[in-house]
């Protein structure tokens, strides 16, 4: 047995647990800091309206994302069950497909977006006034997107080869040198908006470096092998990754949708307050995705493996953590808000207060988002696909997007900041009283013998 499975069977639950969860969180944390410091360095060094361009091409980085953890959480989902099962050559099969299914979707989407590039950006409600700056951001991060991606697919798969410090080290060697070259590109160089673009893809392109090292450690199962594509494995994994791609491609939608209500029913002032919240939102939801991804190795390994015992503990530290920051991000805002606000370098007074009545309102989400994502995470990592999607399909699509519509057509334009939290809120509400009621999502129970922990 390799030593990544005898630390995941041995390792007492809360301790294994934690071991996966800071690293995790950091990674992710790092990430979202990436584009968050694009956001404060353009607003700062270039201007609001550059700001507002970033946050239009800001859904590219959803979208390849969304292919990253579609494939890569797929993948790394039976990766871990493999592990469990004690199936080393298959786990590496897995992986090698997982990484080649990637480069070839994203390569497809970066061909077809570069040809259309105008239409996209308008797709995502770039104006006339905002598509200079959209158009130079956009055209970098798409010719280069196959790198993003390629760091992301190994930072999920290094993880779940129990390696959760150097997948964080890769994506914090990124965020530290992304704020570097930020400096270095607008305010040295003066590059402007493709400055945010170079600095973004040059640091995600050294922490890909970085992350290429675990192939060097001896105690490593992950490899690549000889590539021969199944296609009953590919779309197992394009099945299992489902409800990730979902979770960021909503993502994706809701910045477009947010936008264009915005720009509708507000106009200027409601695009510019959403780019400020929206690039918060950036940085707190990478959190909760972080959680979820720490959560993963853990329980699609005992699952493989039917310890359910641990399993079921493993989750109930997930949701508790979950709450707990929701809780601790509501009160931020409402206590911190308009220094956050002062980060962007904003000086009209109309969208100052315009932002902190949207954080004031659109924060409270936050309280029900963990809980939503934690157990979509879970059921995904158990192969309950149907399970994961229906949670994460209804909160961002079929209660949001009707909501961000409704609530500023009936009511007025403040509410439409409320369409978050609602749509949260009704799908924990309905997740807990499914949890209670259906046999289909009542806990697995054990069938092996106790892991005794010291």
């Amino acid at each position: 047995m390799n030593k990544t499975s005898v630390t995941l069977r041995n390792t007492p639950t809360k301790k294994l647990f934690i071991s996966y969860l800071i690293p995790s969180l950091l990674g992710m944390l790092l990430m979202a800091i990436n584009i968050l410091v694009d956001g404060i360095f353009v607003s700062n060094g270039i201007g609001p309206e550059a700001l507002a361009g970033i946050n239009i091409a800001v859904p590219i980085f959803s979208i390849l994302l969304s292919i990253s953890l579609w494939i890569g959480m797929g993948g790394a989902t039976l990766y871990s069950i493999s592990l469990g099962q004690n199936n080393v050559q298959k786990a590496r099969s897995i992986f090698t497909q997982s990484f080649f299914l990637a480069l070839i979707v994203v390569g497809v989407l970066v061909i077809l977006s570069l040809w259309k590039q105008k239409e996209v950006a308008y797709l995502f409600g770039a104006s006339d006034e905002i598509f200079p700056y959209v158009k130079d951001y956009l055209h970098i991060i798409l010719v280069f997107g196959v790198i993003y991606v390629m760091e992301n697919i190994l930072s999920i798969f290094i993880r779940n080869d129990g390696n959760p410090k150097l997948a964080m080290l890769g994506l914090g060697i990124t965020s530290l040198l992304n704020i570097v070259f930020n400096y270095i590109f607008i305010f040295m160089l003066e590059l402007g908006v493709k400055g945010a673009a170079y600095a973004t893809v040059l640091s995600t392109a050294i922490g890909l470096i970085v992350l290429l090292s675990h192939f060097v450690r001896k105690s490593s199962v992950l490899r690549f092998v000889k590539l021969q594509f199944d296609l009953k494995t590919a779309s197992e994994i394009l099945k299992i990754g489902l409800p990730s791609f979902i979770v960021e491609g909503s993502a994706a939608v809701t910045i477009i949708a947010y936008n264009v209500t915005f720009m509708h029913f507000v106009g200027a002032v409601g695009v510019t307050s959403y780019a400020v919240v929206n690039y918060m939102h950036a940085v707190f939801i990478m959190l909760f995705i972080g959680i979820g991804a720490a959560l993963q190795p853990i329980v699609s390994f005992h699952y493989g493996a039917k310890l359910y015992d641990r399993l079921q503990q493993s989750l109930k530290l997930g949701v508790i953590t979950g709450v707990v920051f929701g809780a601790s991000i509501l009160l931020v805002g409402w206590l911190f808000g308009e220094n956050i606000i002062s980060l962007f370098g904003v000086t009209s007074e109309e969208v100052i207060t315009y932002t902190k009545k949207g954080i004031s309102m659109f924060f409270i989400g936050y309280l029900f988002l963990g809980f939503n994502l934690v157990y979509a995470e879970y059921f995904q990592a158990i192969k309950k696909i149907k399970l994961s999607s229906i949670i994460i399909v209804t909160r961002s699509i079929i209660l949001f997007l009707p909501l961000l519509w409704l609530l500023p057509t009936y009511l007025n334009s403040d509410y439409i900041w409320l369409a978050f939290p609602i749509a949260e809120g009704v799908t924990a509400i309905c997740l807990i009283v499914a949890r209670y009621t259906l046999k289909a999502l009542a806990p697995l129970k054990n069938t092996s013998s106790p892991i005794i922990e010291s």
